[in-house]
């Protein structure tokens, strides 16, 4: 258990492509999406995560999260119990400085749509900024996952 810190942004540029270390494929659910707590089932490539996120800070920048891993087995099977509108991205892990972005290209009902995030130790952290960056969205309701699944990208 832990306090998740992290800034999102989007992003203006593909060009992250060629700078990523990894890529995954990542399809993900939500068994709740209600604020106060959402219970999220992801399968990253070949295995499966259950994980419960809290509120997020009044500046959106941090909230508490708890994950598991568990079996591909089980997450299929939760994933079936999930509310509409099922996220299916791909995942660049891009090295930045002395961080690791995350981008994530949407695809399906989020296709067109491409957010970056980085994790930090602490709210105020000074981090390099890659020219592809572009606006941030951090605490931005619409951007976060659980309400992409409610209301995807496409229907904006």
């Amino acid at each position: 258990m832990a306090i998740e810190i992290e800034r999102k942004f989007l992003v203006t540029r593909d060009v992250y492509k060629n700078e990523a270390i990894q890529k995954s494929r990542i399809i993900q659910g939500f068994l709740n999406t209600h604020p106060n707590r959402t219970v999220r089932v992801r399968i990253k490539n070949d295995r499966g995560f259950l994980t419960v996120k809290g509120l997020s800070s009044q500046n959106g920048l941090s909230r508490f999260e708890w994950e598991k891993e568990i079996s591909k087995q089980e997450a299929e099977s939760l994933l079936k119990l999930c509310e509409p509108f099922i996220i299916d991205k791909i995942r660049y892990e891009v090295q930045v400085g002395n961080h690791i972005f995350e981008i994530d290209e949407f695809l399906s009902e989020n296709q067109g749509l491409v957010v970056a995030e980085i994790e930090l130790k602490h709210e105020s952290e000074v981090f390099e900024k890659p020219y592809w960056l572009g606006e941030e969205v951090t605490g931005i309701e619409k951007y976060y996952n659980s309400c992409l699944s409610r209301t995807p990208f496409k229907h904006w």
